[in-house]
Formats: C-alpha cells, sequence, structure tokens
C-alpha cells in the first residue's frame, strides 16, 4: 500500500458536545458525561480547530498512518460516548441449576452456577453501570473499552472447564453490542 505525502483526518464535533486539548489529554464532554484519554507521540499530531478536531502527520511510515486511523476511531468512539453511549445485552441461560446473579459494589456476584458452591465473580471496569432485569445483564457505560471490558469479564466469568460443552450449555452470553 503506497503511503500518502500527509496523513490528515477531520472529525466533526457534534452539537451539544465540548472538546478541549491540553498537555497531551483530549478532554470530551457531553449529555452522557465526561472522557479524557492522553494522544501522544513524536510524528503525529492532534489539534483542536473550532468544532472540528484535526489529527495530522507529515510524511508518515506504515506505523505513523495506522496510529492516525486509530486516534481517528478513538476520538469517533468518545465523541458518540458522550452522546448516545454504549450499550452490551447478556443473557443468563441455565437448564441444570438456577443461577442468581447480583451486583455488590464494584462486582457481579454468581451465585450457584452449575450447583458450585462458592460464587464467581466478575469486575466491573471503570465507570461501567450494570443492571440486572430478569434474564438479561445490561451493561452501560460513556467508554466504550469500559463496557465492552465489563461484558466480556461477566461472560468470562462463567466459562465452563472441564465438562462437554454441547451438554453444559449454562453461561452468561453477551447477545447484543451498541
Amino acid at each position: 500500500m503506497p503511503v500518502a505525502a500527509e496523513v490528515k483526518h477531520e472529525v466533526e464535533v457534534p452539537d451539544g458536545v465540548s472538546v478541549r486539548y491540553k498537555d497531551y489529554i483530549l478532554h470530551v464532554k457531553g449529555p452522557k458525561g465526561e472522557l479524557k484519554r492522553e494522544f501522544i507521540h513524536d510524528r503525529v499530531s492532534l489539534s483542536v480547530d473550532g468544532n472540528k478536531i484535526i489529527v495530522y502527520c507529515a510524511l508518515p511510515k506504515k506505523k505513523d498512518y495506522a496510529i492516525a486511523g486509530t486516534w481517528k476511531a478513538h476520538i469517533n468512539n468518545m465523541l458518540k460516548g458522550v452522546t448516545e453511549g454504549f450499550e452490551y445485552h447478556l443473557k443468563i441461560l441455565f437448564a441444570h441449576f438456577p443461577m442468581k446473579v447480583t451486583v455488590k459494589g464494584d462486582r457481579v456476584v454468581i451465585e450457584n452456577f452449575l450447583g458450585e458452591r462458592s460464587p464467581r465473580y466478575a469486575k466491573i471496569h471503570g465507570d461501567a453501570k450494570v443492571e440486572i432485569k430478569g434474564d438479561m445483564v445490561i451493561v452501560k457505560s460513556a467508554n466504550k473499552e469500559h463496557a465492552g471490558q465489563t461484558a466480556a469479564n461477566i461472560e468470562r466469568a462463567t466459562r465452563i472447564k472441564d465438562r462437554d460443552p454441547r451438554v453444559f450449555q449454562d453461561g452468561i452470553y453477551i447477545v447484543k453490542k451498541g
């Protein structure tokens, strides 16, 4: 792939969102919350110009080109998070033993999974909020990484080892992302 003479990504800032870039940290504030992230690199620069965020690199190498695209994706996720938020839906499935799922502090507690006496725990990452409604677990956050990691932690806490997965299909599984 031929690399361009320069990379310049412009990201539009939606109405109702304020953006500030100072000391290599981008602050984004909107109706769903406030996010901040560090963007520091030798060859790739970031600037805020009115209602645009500009990611720029002159004479990029392959890695610089990739980093500029990654920064653009992170900025888009931040802007979407503070305006719409991110939500993951997980379904609680059991056939053999009824599971009890609760939220205690910064952990999700899964009791009676496959009849086990000791509960299993899943860490709630960052500012994610976890709600349990019947057989659904809903994870919400303005930060995509916090919501996704929390959902993954809950799903992984009910991973089955040393049993036939065709028979023991109990667990908590991600059914919807967005």
